[in-house]
């Protein structure tokens, strides 16, 4: 819905922020601490050799002391990592479009997706769940394509299915990426101990993010025999589309559960606050503090609000309806000329030719 303020259902802050300066101020932190989602440190990542060695790792501010560590001893893997953090970016801007939290880069000086991310909220639960994936995906991708030494396809798949087809071929090895997200992404909540509220959160979602792939794992054949007869399928498993895991993520941060820190016995679990709700699955997103509404220009907390924003000016209940975007029926309306592709023809072989259209079309915006 618009991402109205959503009171009673939300996480802790997430793992990863981005400070969008380098030193000497306070430097770029990112989405679970990946520096690399700083512009300026992405022009200065070497692309085309690893990073490792103790002097580029110590100088990725924003790593934990363990996450430099693991970037010394696995610096191949760390242009993935720098993948992941572009990943999470356009992948959350594309699923919160039209909300009034839109995943908007926030100006310099702050966390690039404001400091709502360190509050707690069921968006900073999003994007450590989000983030978390991303590096298991992007570093799962890494193996398949065989740009790592220590990984490669998964062999572990073979012999015969249930359906009766071959397992054989290059199945993602998701396993090797997985391990490496709960290493590198889950250190600094590991690092804070499992006492408090904000890193038990942080940890289910991280671990939601990543069990969005695994239970959205694929299967890809090929036949073989004769004039293609499939006689015999062999066949191996891949990841879901980045874009499917969005998807998934995208809907638990709508059913969210908003949770509190709760002593059991010696330990502390995150249990729902409302008593009267089932405690949250492994595949759940949590959330320990209610949202801010979004509506209103706050650049302290980096928010954009939502003056100036397109909007559905023909839905009254869709999440990019005008009034749930607009914070009430503070919009107008106006008419836009946009130019489309018209009378496609399809060409043998193989094209498709189109004309160029102009169209008036009306467009709602709200309020500045």
């Amino acid at each position: 819905m618009g991402n109205p303020p959503h009171h009673g259902n939300q996480l802790a802050a997430p793992a990863l922020y981005l400070n969008m300066h380098l030193p000497p101020r306070t430097c770029c932190e990112s989405l679970l601490h990946l520096p690399f989602l700083c512009p300026s440190s992405l022009a200065r990542l070497p692309r085309s050799r690893p990073v490792s060695g103790a002097a580029p790792c110590a100088r990725l501010r924003g790593l934990t002391p363990g996450q430099v560590g693991v970037c010394r001893a696995r610096g191949e893997v760390m242009e993935s990592v720098r993948k992941a953090a572009e990943m999470v970016i356009e992948e959350c801007q594309h699923q919160f479009r039209n909300r009034r939290w839109n995943c908007s880069i926030t100006p310099r000086g702050i966390n690039v997706f404001g400091r709502v991310m360190n509050q707690g909220t069921r968006e900073a639960a999003f994007v450590h769940a989000l983030s978390s994936a991303a590096v298991a995906v992007a570093v799962t991708r890494a193996c398949t394509r065989g740009e790592l030494e220590r990984c490669g396809c998964d062999r572990k798949v073979r012999g015969v299915s249930p359906e009766g087809f071959q397992w054989s071929g290059c199945s993602d090895n998701l396993s090797y990426g997985v391990a490496f997200s709960q290493t590198f992404v889950d250190e600094p909540e590991r690092a804070k101990g499992l006492s408090a509220g904000r890193p038990l959160m942080n940890l289910h979602n991280n671990e939601a993010g990543r069990k969005a792939i695994l239970h959205n794992m694929q299967v890809e054949c090929k036949c073989h025999g004769v004039s293609g007869s499939c006689e015999l399928r062999t066949c191996w498993k891949v990841m879901p589309p980045f874009r499917r895991v969005g998807v998934v993520l995208k809907e638990r941060f709508d059913g969210a559960t908003e949770v509190r820190l709760t002593r059991i016995g010696s330990r502390t679990a995150l249990l729902p606050r409302d008593s009267q709700v089932k405690p949250p699955a492994a595949r759940d997103l949590v959330y320990l503090a209610p949202s801010p509404d979004f509506c209103r220009l706050d650049p302290e907390n980096g928010i954009p609000g939502t003056a100036g924003r397109r909007c559905n000016g023909t839905s009254r209940l869709a999440p990019d309806g005008c009034e749930l975007v607009c914070c009430g029926p503070g919009y107008k309306a106006g008419r836009a000329e946009v130019v489309q592709r018209c009378s496609c023809k399809f060409s043998w072989c193989c094209s498709v030719r189109c004309q160029q259209c102009k169209n008036t079309v009306t467009i709602h915006t709200c309020r500045v």
